[in-house]
């Protein structure tokens, strides 16, 4: 009956959630569903399983989220993410339009800017490029996906996303976890991409098929979905009905101010990651009143807040003036992320609840059964729980909470480096979670005003197959010769 009772509230949420439903109200209600079919107390679990584990979540990277899409909004109203892409699409040229839209939403977000903002700002870009070069507007989304939700966010060492925050506090890592293999991953997973799009654009323009018809749908438009709204905030860091707030600048910075923010990011989290906090005397983090924690259990998270924080000041301190309504949008960026995090903490919540089921013995002992050591378990894992939730930072979490220190544990009997954990992990969770249902699929098919059966397809080959196979070489690279 347990093992039913977990099936059962997982459906529950998975269905009303795909219909629509706010995460809010049905991760609890799944919660008690399992619970009470598991003969469990049921409100025992709700209120110190379910709320304890979602405070815990909330409390850990409520301050990522938060910084995350304040930044990514400020980069958007100061026309610094417009300015990033025109340059961008000026040194490759009309020739290597793909080439552009792929590379100017990566650059974006490897350096903070929120998926669902680069969205907003590359898709317009994307349509103008497309339209010249008379390339078929179907594959608009899949060259967006690739380059603003693919190895960025995954695989690239460094990268400020959610993901790769997940993983630090349970294996002790930092955000350059497995540089080497994540950049290996990295290169697998665009080369790949862009392989297949260009393969696209040949056989179109060999049938003589051109843009098309079609046309973008505004900002305002979509943030008056709700549909939308509550399968985007599950899925990312970003609220979409904040990114009409605000007004955007009338006129960008040049280049190198629009792109000094990302510089800052990434040389903040470095130094602090891999120079600063190694060498800092941090262990009254040991006493009661911090926690009784570790340093290697915080200061993964403390680079990437600092990192954010100074980016957002460099914003500012060079756009301050060209923001036309900064109050309004600060505003928008802060609420942007109060319900995506609320959202994935009640996932989290769900997961504990299950985790704390007896049943849930049996799942654990079959994932940790499957051949191919922790990493290959690992991986299945995540991959489940991602694709499920339609969530990466959720489905990765949930996965972490119920089998991270198990994983850990195996990994140190057989002396492999936690770092390695990491990076499977994330790139783990950024794979199945781009499935139909995905609010970030959903949100970008949308914004190019295209569907489904239109453009999925090139979507699923390039998110979902290309991180497949950079998965794969990862792990057998990572079993025989170890992190590097």
């Amino acid at each position: 009956m347990g093992l039913l009772g977990i099936l059962i509230g997982l459906g529950v949420l998975i269905w009303f959630a795909f219909k629509g439903w706010s995460v809010l109200l049905l991760a609890p209600i799944a919660a008690v569903i399992a619970a009470f079919v598991s003969r469990e107390p049921i409100l025992a679990h709700w209120t110190q399983t379910f709320m304890r584990s979602g405070a815990g979540f909330f409390a850990q990277f409520f301050p990522l989220f938060l910084l995350g899409a304040l930044f990514g909004k400020l980069m958007e109203d100061s026309g610094s993410v417009t300015s990033i892409a025109n340059f961008m699409t000026e040194k490759l040229g009309a020739g290597r339009v793909i080439l552009a839209v792929v590379l100017g939403g990566a650059v974006v977000t490897y350096g903070g800017v929120s998926l669902f903002v680069a969205f907003f700002v590359i898709a317009p870009m994307a349509q103008n490029l497309f339209r010249a070069a008379d390339i078929p507007r179907r594959l608009m989304p899949a060259a967006i996906m690739l380059g603003t939700a693919t190895f960025t966010m995954s695989a690239m060492p460094g990268t400020p996303s959610i993901q790769n925050t997940v993983p630090m506090p349970f294996f002790g890592t930092t955000p350059f976890a497995s540089p080497g293999l994540g950049i290996l991953a990295s290169l697998f997973m665009l080369g790949f991409g862009l392989w297949w799009l260009q393969r696209q654009e040949a056989a179109a323009k060999a049938t003589g098929e051109g843009f098309g018809d079609g046309d973008l749908k505004s900002a305002g438009a979509l943030a008056e979905d709700d549909t939308l709204r509550e399968r985007a905030s599950t899925a990312h860091e970003f609220d979409p009905a904040e990114i009409a707030h605000g007004a955007v600048a009338a006129q960008g910075p040049a280049f190198a101010a629009a792109a000094a923010p990302i510089v800052v990011v990434i040389l903040v989290n470095l130094i602090l990651s891999l120079i600063v906090f190694p060498r800092v005397d941090l262990s009254f983090l040991a006493k009661p009143e911090w926690g009784g924690t570790s340093p290697a259990a915080v200061t993964g998270v403390w680079s990437v807040i600092a990192a954010l924080t100074c980016a957002i000041l460099t914003v500012l301190a060079l756009n301050i003036r060209r923001i036309p309504s900064l109050r309004a949008t600060m505003d928008a960026g802060v609420n942007a992320s109060a319900l995506p995090v609320i959202n994935v903490a009640s996932l989290v919540g769900f997961g504990a609840v299950v985790a704390a089921l007896p049943a849930f013995a049996m799942v654990r002992d079959a994932v940790l059964g499957i051949g191919g050591g922790p990493l290959v378990s690992l991986a299945v894992a995540t991959n489940i729980l991602a694709a499920l939730t339609g969530s990466a930072s959720g489905g990765l979490t949930i996965a972490l909470d119920a089998l991270g220190s198990t994983f850990l544990e195996r990994a140190g009997q057989i002396g492999m480096d936690p770092a390695l954990l990491h990076r499977v992990a994330v790139i783990s969770s950024g794979t199945l979670d781009s499935l139909p249902h995905n609010g970030a699929v959903v949100t970008l098919l949308s914004v190019c005003g295209s569907t489904h059966r239109e453009a999925y397809k090139d979507v699923f080959v390039v998110a979902i197959g290309g991180a497949l196979i950079a998965l794969a070489v990862v792990i057998v690279v990572g079993s025989l010769v170890g992190s590097f």
